[in-house]
């Protein structure tokens, strides 16, 4: 089998800087949609608060995502070459990040060249997640995103990506259509709007916040505005028992 590094992201990068709307220091992490989607308030604890609470399932992810990607290598199968941990980014969208994996298939009709290597290649982002598909669209829009991201480095479309599932042992192929990434575009816009002014949503309380990993933090029970009533009866409460 043959095995090398693919050529960088700078070297195979080709960015639009007319689209350059964010400076490289605001950038977010592109990860952080998967947060933003299942719970705006998780996302600003753990991005803004920089606050973090690792489960079993949160230990077991990065695991799992480790096995995808140790540092950034790359690998050769007949017409297919795969690079793991690769680093992408987007100006326009003001977020950058790691694919588990990105796959370029040859397709000397529909492809792109890519610097230093023979032929022309499609490319196709690969999403690791450890579970099984979600109700949310969660770890949809994370794909979708990295493969904004690849379209804006290698100047290219991506018509699809796929979700590998560790519970179920399978790929899922996802389309990557105009409704999804008007998604992605809208969450990250209103993730910048709310890193700029430090912003952290009040609780919301819904079935999700058994199984979040910042439950204990976020103390959702406790954060709850109370009425005036319960307030009225609390107090009470405190001075007849001084």
């Amino acid at each position: 089998m043959y095995s090398e590094k693919l050529a960088s992201a700078e070297n195979i990068a080709l960015c639009s800087l007319t689209q350059n709307r964010y400076r490289e220091e605001d950038y977010l992490m592109l990860s952080g949609i998967q947060h933003f989607t299942f719970c705006r308030r998780q996302w600003a604890l753990i991005h803004i608060e920089q606050q973090w609470n690792e489960n079993l399932r949160t230990v077991e992810g990065a695991i799992f995502h480790k096995k995808a990607h140790d540092g950034y290598s790359a690998e050769k199968r007949k017409d297919v070459m795969i690079s793991r941990g690769m680093p992408v980014f987007s100006p326009s969208l003001g977020v950058n990040g790691i694919c588990d994996i990105v796959e370029f298939h040859r397709d000397d009709r529909r492809g792109i060249p890519l610097h230093g290597r023979e032929g022309r290649y499609l490319v196709y982002p690969v999403e690791y997640k450890k579970g099984q598909p979600k109700e949310d669209e969660a770890d949809i829009l994370q794909l979708v995103a990295q493969a904004m991201c690849l379209e804006e480095m290698l100047e290219c479309e991506i018509s699809k990506g796929y979700l590998y599932y560790g519970e179920i042992r399978r790929r899922i192929e996802i389309q990557l259509g105009k409704g999804l990434r008007q998604q992605v575009r809208e969450a990250f816009e209103e993730m910048h709007r709310y890193y700029e002014r430090r912003y952290t949503p009040k609780v919301k309380r819904t079935k999700a916040c058994n199984a979040c990993s910042l439950k204990d933090l976020c103390l959702p029970r406790l954060m709850k505005n109370p009425s005036a009533k319960e307030y009225i009866s609390k107090r009470i409460e405190e001075e007849k028992e001084d």
